[in-house]
């Protein structure tokens, strides 16, 4: 970052490494639940779960990137993980909501302390919240009964 730049550096590179954690924790998080899915919907589950992985993945390796951009080093943390040993897929669905409600909440906290002052953090922000609210959205409609309109976080 620049001298002229009014960026708190110390606050943007503990958030990122706090979404970095979030996001490796997704990881592990993803893969765990699509080694317990069990019954006749297992295949297209555990593929979504899977590619969800994947993308945490991703999302780890840009914070990363960032992370070192601006010169700082990247936690080898990864972020809390939770075991319910709930195993439902409703349960995991349940679970996966909050993770990414959790991570989604790093992401504003980022924009908050970048907003107009940093256009490449403040779009790379922006954009992550945009997948995290798509994928919330996509995982309340899986939470959902047929033919029910509410979204289940409001319910």
């Amino acid at each position: 970052m620049s001298p002229a730049t009014t960026v708190n550096q110390d606050e943007v590179l503990k958030v990122l490494n706090k979404i970095l954690e979030a996001e490796l924790a997704g990881v592990v998080r993803y893969m765990h639940y699509s080694l317990m899915i069990f019954g006749y919907n297992r295949i297209p589950i555990v593929s979504w779960l899977r590619s969800q992985a994947t993308e945490s993945m991703d999302h780890a390796q840009q914070a990363g990137e960032l992370i070192t951009h601006f010169g700082g080093h990247p936690s080898l943390g990864i972020g809390p993980l939770l075991e319910s040993h709930k195993h439902d897929v409703s349960d995991i669905l349940k679970e996966s909501l909050e993770h990414e409600k959790a991570t989604l909440a790093h992401y504003h906290e980022l924009l908050k302390l970048v907003e107009g002052k940093s256009v490449l953090l403040e779009e790379y922000a922006r954009d992550l919240i945009r997948q995290e609210e798509l994928h919330t959205g996509d995982v309340d409609k899986m939470l959902r009964r047929a033919g029910e309109l509410r979204e289940v976080a409001k319910s």
